[in-house]
């Protein structure tokens, strides 16, 4: 299959303290792609040159076979998106409005939101199950409930690449299942994700491959399944854990405690 991203040979580095070392890494279209990885690994970083950013200082980032340097800003929103961390506005717009807001690459500075505009955020907004929220203030839905407004601007955008850092971040367990459920969902549509976590179940729920890094490069690639594994999770994170499943669909990860010389 095609790569819809592709990053080849890719480094980078701060203050001449390399975090990257020649990632290679392809993303197909319609697929779910987790990054996994203990702090400091490398994930938002690997994420920020996805987006346009930050430019490797080697290597290069493709889009759809395009060099991400040579794509204006605006160019590139209109087909990638950047959906951060649960945040809160200062300014207590409505989920339309904050949706709406979705559609500015597609406008010039004096522009004004037309109906056609409208019109996709209103079907954004229906797409997750939203509309009932449209009039409602973004500051007072709840945390996952915002976190689904920054995906139907990301749709109103006209995006069909969402990169995410950490979006359950923030929210409760039955929030976090909510999202997760939505990102399966669209994925099935042909929408195509790439987020980080440092939850492997999340992983394992909604994840057609996961990426597991460590000190900046990629220590496992592959399908889920074959991938994440209580061997791959000891080597990654030093930590002992058991895996569970649970009807035969989902599975846990539950560490090993011991606990005064015991097991608990």
């Amino acid at each position: 299959m095609t790569a819809l991203i592709e990053m080849q040979g890719v480094c980078f580095s701060y203050r001449r303290r390399e975090v990257l070392a020649g990632i290679d890494l392809g993303v197909a279209e319609g697929s779910v792609l987790a990054l996994l990885g203990p702090n400091g690994s490398g994930k938002t970083t690997l994420l920020k040159l996805m987006i346009g950013l930050l430019a490797p200082a080697r290597g290069k980032v493709s889009l759809n076979g395009r060099d991400l340097r040579t794509l204006s800003h605006r160019a590139l929103a209109r087909q990638l998106a950047y959906v951060p961390q649960l945040h809160k506005e200062a300014f207590a717009y409505r989920v339309f409005d904050v949706v709406l807001m979705g559609r500015m690459p597609h406008k010039s500075f004096f522009s004004r939101y037309g109906k056609a505009d409208r019109a996709l955020a209103a079907e954004a907004l229906e797409k997750l199950g939203m509309s009932h929220l449209a009039e409602r203030p973004y500051t007072e839905v709840s945390g996952g409930e915002r976190q689904l407004t920054l995906i139907a601007r990301a749709m109103a955008q006209g995006a069909r690449v969402f990169v995410m850092d950490e979006p359950t971040n923030g929210l409760d367990y039955g929030n976090q299942l909510r999202l997760l459920e939505r990102l399966k969902t669209l994925s099935a549509d042909g929408y195509t994700f790439v987020f980080s976590t440092h939850h492997p179940d999340h992983a394992m729920a909604v994840a057609d491959r996961v990426v597991m890094m460590r000190r900046g490069a990629v220590a496992y690639d592959g399908a889920v399944a074959e991938t994440i594994g209580q061997a791959s999770l000891m080597d990654l994170y030093g930590v002992d854990v058991r895996m569970y499943s649970v009807e035969r669909e989902v599975s846990v990860c539950v560490p090993a405690l011991r606990l005064n010389g015991g097991n608990s």
